[in-house]
């Protein structure tokens, strides 16, 4: 199962790789609005790295804030893009909450579980 979310959320990693850096026009719009698409799809991403590695959760949340720096300052290069200090802080702060996300799912999957497993898996 673990290795399905991690395809999962490096498919949806190359998705926000590709909207964000990729040509303006095929970068999804919706009623959510700029901040709203943004928080949507790095609280995804947050979730879907959160379960991939639930073993690094420390680990991956400054990983996490560090590369969606990186990706912020990407698009100063990238034609047609512009790099924004409320880009990056939505981005990173939705990220964090979908890594929150994750860990609650799995604290609420591992209720069921012996109590030693459950100190495992959150």
């Amino acid at each position: 199962m673990r290795n399905l979310f991690r395809l999962g959320a490096f498919v949806l990693i190359a998705a926000v790789v590709f909207a964000t850096l990729g040509p303006p026009r095929y970068r999804p719009h919706s009623p959510l609005g700029q901040d709203g698409e943004h928080a949507l799809a790095f609280v995804l991403v947050g979730v879907a790295v959160g379960l991939a590695f639930p073993h690094r959760r420390l680990l991956v949340a400054p990983v996490s804030v560090m590369l969606v720096g990186l990706l912020e300052l990407m698009q100063l290069w990238a034609p047609g893009r512009h790099a924004r200090l409320e880009d990056f802080l939505v981005d990173a702060v939705a990220t964090c909450a979908g890594l929150g996300v994750a860990a609650t799912i799995a604290w609420f999957a591992a209720v069921d579980q012996d109590p030693d497993e459950r100190r495992l898996a959150v």
